[in-house]
């Protein structure tokens, strides 16, 4: 409704503390709840990118007019989910790594396979039934776009009758490559204190993006802050992809 009505979703950032940032707002989904449509349990372990994949996935079932009934109906080996995830379980990977600090044993179990991009479509299939092509893309902003055009394909060559299809991701978080530097340093340095890379590294996710000048300073008027073609910005990507494909 509010696509349609023209009504920004962009805001102010709630999820965590970011007044060290130049960058204050985002695409927050502010009033998300699974209930009802993830187990409990597993809603408690899961990454958020897999609970917005399997409601979101659930629900257009629902809007498509795919009741009971018509699931029924369904031949479920013809049936497949291709759901790709740029970034995973970005938090619930970061959550594992802090836990081990203390111990192994305070990590989440589902911490590996919760971090991989193709896990909330393999869950997602799982909870349906479905045994059609089952997997995930993973091409950056683009990544919805590529599984829908690959459901597509598997429907066109008569490999699946019915192809549940998109994409999900949530890092809006202020980590990135801490995470993964974090590894690196436990791997190759015995004497690594990881207090002092977080100081160093925790703004990286948030603070990267900034960094590139691909995020709008204009916090103050977060509806009209998406400006992709901005003099400012337009001509410094066009200098990055210059740089990138030499």
């Amino acid at each position: 409704e509010n696509l349609l009505q023209g009504n920004s979703g962009i805001s102010q950032i709630e999820n965590f503390d970011c007044s060290d940032f130049p960058t204050r707002i985002a695409g927050e989904i502010k009033t998300f709840s699974p209930e009802g449509w993830v187990a409990p349990k597993l809603s408690k372990r899961m990454d958020k990118f897999m609970l917005y994949l399997l409601t979101a996935g659930k629900k257009a079932l629902v809007d498509g007019g795919v009741t009971e009934d018509v699931m029924a109906e369904l031949d479920k080996s013809r049936c497949g989910v291709l759901i790709g995830s740029a970034m995973g379980g970005m938090k619930v990977f970061y959550d594992a790594l802090e836990a081990l600090k203390i111990s192994y044993r305070k990590m989440n179990p589902f911490c590996v396979p919760f971090a991989t991009t193709n896990m909330g479509s393999a869950m997602l299939a799982l909870d349906l039934g479905w045994m059609g092509p089952n997997y995930s893309i993973s091409t950056a902003c683009a990544t919805g776009n590529f599984c829908i055009q690959n459901a597509a394909n598997h429907i066109i060559s008569g490999e699946a009758d019915v192809m549940l299809c998109g994409g999900s991701d949530s890092v809006i978080i202020p980590i990135g490559t801490y995470s993964y530097l974090y590894i690196t340093c436990l791997l190759l340095f015995p004497n690594f204190v990881p207090d002092k890379c977080y100081l160093r590294c925790t703004n990286a996710g948030l603070g990267g993006f900034v960094a590139c000048r691909a995020l709008s300073q204009k916090n103050d008027d977060p509806a009209k802050a998406s400006r992709p073609w901005d003099s400012v910005i337009f001509h410094h990507f066009r200098t990055v992809f210059f740089f990138f494909f030499i």
